[in-house]
């Protein structure tokens, strides 16, 4: 089906969402119950990230992993409440509790649960791993290259006679962590548009054999309408963003951490070593500035959030680091951001941005050409 502007809905399973676009998952409470509620009211999937909520938990009674299903499951339900549309949930497969966030996203009846950072070779032993097909959630794994999509489905298609539902394909404009050594960032082996065709080549075999259609989502760098329409044409069923959605109001972010994307210019955004161990995109401040100088922020880990963070040699608390620049303290922190953020010059509704995406995307299937917008979202 399309919509009227020709923009093609996006079916995953018996997930309909009435435009092609997933909000991307933005973690430690950059996209909550706020913003991915008013993405599905708007017409696309709303994402909330799994990542970081229990940090946010005041009691401090019990443990990070039950803190964080709780407040997962408190978020998914509180998107219930103000939205009918899609709900996912993005979950990091190096998160500790991994499995207990995804128990949590089913049992609240997610409609996504999209699997980064990690090959999700295996899902819970309390799932019903004969009968994945039957839950209502649908599973989308993230991935960066053909081989590591070729790698989960056949694992998957071994272990639970089924495969993923669809399958998000991140490149190396992303914001936050990347799935790229620092080398394969520029290269140009890399670009978005050459891991999609290879994912949807290896996909293939997989689709014959299930008999079912496996949507690949196109992801890392998409900004306007246009670019929409070219992953399209690739043959990609639809597209994730992350970066454009920060700058809403609708976003869970301060009012600070929004702003360093309006204010960011194109030379801000750079290439970290994240503590996590891998590269990762964010906007420069003093803060990164002097981690880069060798400035040690000193820090207890109560919880090791990630398992693949280097606790004992990391010079900061990636965690803490996030939660301050979420809550506008960015001299105490800063911001994961994609390599597009600094063509942001407003903060704009949810409404008014997924309007604007609809309209670049008719002008871009009609074969015509924008004129250069005011400031420097042109």
């Amino acid at each position: 089906m399309m919509t009227d502007n020709g923009m093609p809905n996006l079916r995953i399973g018996d997930v309909v969402a009435g435009i092609p676009i997933i909000q991307g998952g933005m973690g430690v409470g950059i996209s909550l119950s706020g913003l991915a509620s008013a993405v599905a009211n708007a017409g696309g999937i709303g994402v909330i990230s799994g990542l970081g909520l229990g940090l946010a938990e005041t009691d401090g009674g019990d443990s990070y992993k039950e803190a964080n299903k709780r407040a997962l499951r408190r978020e998914i339900r509180k998107a219930r409440e103000t939205t009918n549309g899609p709900i996912g949930v993005n979950i990091m497969v190096a998160a500790t509790g991994f499995e207990d966030l995804i128990q949590g996203a089913v049992d609240e009846l997610a409609d996504l649960v999209l699997l980064g950072a990690g090959l999700p070779l295996k899902l819970p032993g309390t799932l019903p791993l004969d009968r994945l097909g039957d839950l209502h959630t649908r599973f989308v794994p993230i991935v960066s290259s053909g081989r590591a999509a070729r790698l989960i489905f056949r694992s998957w298609e071994r272990s639970y006679n089924h495969v993923p539902d669809a399958v998000v394909v991140e490149g190396p404009l992303a914001g936050g962590h990347l799935g790229f050594s620092r080398e394969q960032i520029s290269h140009p082996d890399y670009i978005l548009e050459r891991i999609l065709t290879d994912v949807i080549s290896e996909l293939s075999p997989f689709e014959k054999r299930s008999d079912k259609t496996i949507p690949v989502i196109a992801a890392g760098g998409i900004y306007t309408g246009a670019d929409i329409h070219r992953m399209l044409q690739l043959g990609a069923h639809g597209v994730q963003m992350g970066t454009r959605f920060v700058a809403t109001h609708e976003c869970d972010a301060s009012i600070e951490f929004k702003e360093a994307y309006v204010k960011c210019r194109e030379e801000d955004i750079v290439i970290i070593d994240s503590p996590v161990g891998l590269p990762g995109r964010a906007i420069r401040n003093t803060f990164l500035d002097e981690v880069s100088a060798g400035i040690r922020k000193p820090f207890r880990c109560p919880w090791t959030c990630l398992r693949t963070c280097a606790v004992e040699n990391a010079p900061y608390c990636i965690a803490n680091a996030l939660t301050n620049a979420r809550r506008g303290n960015l001299e105490q922190g800063f911001a994961f951001a994609g390599a597009n953020a600094y063509r942001i010059d407003k903060i704009v509704s949810v409404k008014e941005l997924i309007g604007t995406l609809m309209e670049e995307y008719e002008v871009a299937v009609s074969g015509q050409r924008l004129l250069p917008l005011p400031g420097r979202s042109g």
